[in-house]
């Protein structure tokens, strides 16, 4: 076998696993040091005698990739995104947001639900994690809904939709993890995400408005809020915008000077903000290791998917699938924007079988180049491409793309994981309710992501300003 076979075979045998249900982060590291193995054994034509000789060289291979590749600075930004979240939470933050959105927009058909999304994306603003999100507005919002009368399992799709809105708009983990992985600015990505973010959110709300006005009992609004009252409701919440405007602030810095610090400073700016906004608030000392406990289990998490799948990242970069995979992408007679579609398809029907993080860090390294090559390379400029931008801002429109899809992945069966994680703080709701409460936001995610592709300007206006 030569080594494309080889990486076709063993990628193949990854899907199977990862299918069966064996964690991505061992699937991948398994399928990696396999397929190292293969790829040096091959080299000696498959020669029993040299198969020890093989073994060894894979493992040292496969051994040096997650110090190497994870000692990177720009990945610390993912503890401390993280950790503002739970801050905030602990800090009452969170209720004090939700509570701002109702008393402003309660009164809309299906108020409380769009009060709910309104309240996530702001969160989302200071959390970098979508389970985080989806977890505490379950304890918050759901059951404000149910005392009004909402449906369960449509108050139970809202949270989980919502809770995506994490992974978009800044701090966001996930588009960390792709600027890392693709070797693109951080800090442009991270602004790139603001607008599609707010763009998701207001498409959510306008689903729910039509829903409530269709569907009477769905979710009945609520009035009685007074204009005081809903300007009283505001200063508790600014502290959150305040940490998203210092952080942008100390990263960007909008004066037009050298930026004050790197993402990875904002992102530990922000923690230590957020930090002495709970002291202040009256944190106590179990609910201060409660956050930290949660960040830890987080962080652990996403960077043990990182490593396992890194191997698997290296033994393609040996068996040269990306570039055979980037040569056929670009040989084929469509046109490139519908080979895009069919990718961001692709994305879809694999989220289903696997969760977000796991699904980018498998895919990047074989899809992003042979996007890069439809568009015309790295270095092509606006005019000589195809979808009409350079190549530094085709990826991070591919990347806004990609990270909305990977939202979506949030919320599909069989193991969409914002929907379990409602159903898990919820005893009251089953994972099957939860799963027919965001069937709706299927069609607000697709417009948002047709609207993203009709209109790029959406995702780069703000990053061509840096």
């Amino acid at each position: 076998m030569d080594p494309i076979e080889i990486g076709l075979w063993v990628t193949g045998g990854l899907l199977v696993m990862v299918v069966m249900g064996m964690r991505v982060a061992f699937a991948a590291a398994l399928a990696g040091l396999v397929g190292l193995l293969l790829i040096f054994w091959s080299k000696r034509g498959f020669d029993p005698e040299h198969f020890g000789w093989a073994i060894t060289v894979a493992a040292k291979t496969a051994g040096q990739v997650p110090h190497s590749k994870v000692a990177s600075q720009a990945l610390s930004l993912i503890p401390t995104f993280i950790l503002i979240g739970y801050l905030a939470y602990y800090a009452g933050l969170t209720r004090a947001l939700f509570e701002a959105a109702k008393r402003w927009f309660a009164w809309l058909p299906g108020g409380l639900a769009v009060s709910t999304v309104f309240a996530t994306a702001g969160f989302a603003a200071v959390s970098g994690a979508s389970v985080a999100t989806a977890a505490v507005f379950a304890r918050i919002a759901i059951p404000e809904m149910l005392k009004i009368g909402y449906d369960k399992r449509f108050a139970a799709g809202v949270v989980a939709a919502g809770g995506t809105l994490a992974s978009l708009i800044p701090p966001s983990a996930i588009l960390v993890i792709y600027a890392i992985i693709v070797e693109q600015d951080v800090g442009k990505l991270l602004l790139a995400g603001f607008i599609p973010g707010a763009f998701s959110a207001v498409v959510y709300g306008a689903l729910i408005v039509g829903i409530a006005m269709v569907f009477k009992n769905v979710g009945p609004p609520v009035t009685g809020f007074t204009w005081r009252q809903r300007f009283a409701a505001l200063p508790p919440a600014l502290p959150i915008f305040a940490v998203v405007i210092i952080i942008i602030f100390f990263v960007y810095n909008p004066f037009g000077e050298k930026s004050w610090g790197t993402p990875t400073e904002g992102g530990a700016l922000g923690a230590f903000i957020v930090f002495c906004m709970a002291l202040y608030k009256g944190m106590r000392w179990s609910q201060l290791k409660a956050a930290l406990m949660e960040t830890a289990k987080l962080t652990v998490m996403i960077f043990t998917i990182i490593w396992g799948v890194l191997i698997y990242v290296r033994f393609l970069g040996f068996a040269d699938l990306p570039g055979a995979f980037s040569d056929w992408i670009t040989s084929l007679s469509m046109s490139p924007m519908l080979i895009l579609i069919m990718i961001l398809l692709a994305y879809a029907v694999l989220g289903m079988f696997m969760d977000a993080i796991g699904m980018l860090l498998l895919t990047l390294p074989v899809v992003y180049p042979a996007v890069m090559a439809l568009n015309g390379g790295e270095t092509v400029s606006a005019a000589d491409s195809a979808f009409g931008m350079s190549g530094t801002m085709c990826a991070i429109w591919f990347g806004i793309l990609v990270v909305k899809m990977a939202e979506f992945c949030l919320i599909t069966p069989p193991i969409g994981l914002n929907c379990f994680v409602v159903a898990g703080v919820r005893d009251d709701l089953s994972v099957q309710d939860v799963f027919k409460g965001v069937m709706p936001f299927f069609v607000a995610d697709a417009f948002t992501i047709a609207g993203l592709i009709a209109f790029p300007q959406i995702v780069l206006w703000l990053p061509s300003l840096v």
